[in-house]
């Protein structure tokens, strides 16, 4: 017997978010073939339907979503599977960001592990994905999150 989708609104699909940071990034590839990697939202992790993630240009994800702009995101936080834990896939479309106004917006100081010269490092892009549908899974229950 298959459980029933439940509809929730946003706000309560972002409360069960609330704490995650590390999102799995999905991409096409040239041949068609899908690559996925981490990609940190570097503390910004009140969800509101749009994700934003910082690369430099020359990385695999930049070109990918050049090519084909369907993206989709994988976030889980607990213990297990089946015990406990959430999980929330998103399907959404990408967009390359290079200003650096929108870069000061969603700079964290954490930020300067991985890019030595901050807001200044060449090539840095931000890429902000927007959601088109959320769904989740936690404690046996399947919902849809309304956009």
């Amino acid at each position: 017997m298959r459980n029933k989708v439940k509809t929730a609104n946003l706000a309560d699909v972002a409360e069960k978010m609330k704490g995650i940071d590390i999102a799995i990034l999905s991409t096409h590839t040239e041949n068609g073939e899908i690559a996925s990697r981490p990609m940190s939202n570097n503390g910004d992790v009140t969800y509101d339907g749009t994700s934003y993630f910082f690369t430099t240009e020359d990385a695999r994800c930049v070109s990918d979503i050049e090519r084909d702009a369907k993206v989709a995101l994988g976030y889980s936080i607990g213990p297990g599977v089946f015990s406990g834990g959430t999980y929330v896939s998103v399907e959404g479309r990408a967009e390359l960001i290079r200003d650096k106004a929108a870069f000061n917006r969603h700079w964290t100081s954490d930020l300067d592990t991985w890019f030595e010269q901050g807001e200044d490092t060449p090539d840095l892009v931000l890429i902000k994905v927007t959601a088109k549908r959320v769904n989740y899974w936690e404690d046996g229950e399947e919902g849809q999150a309304v956009l």
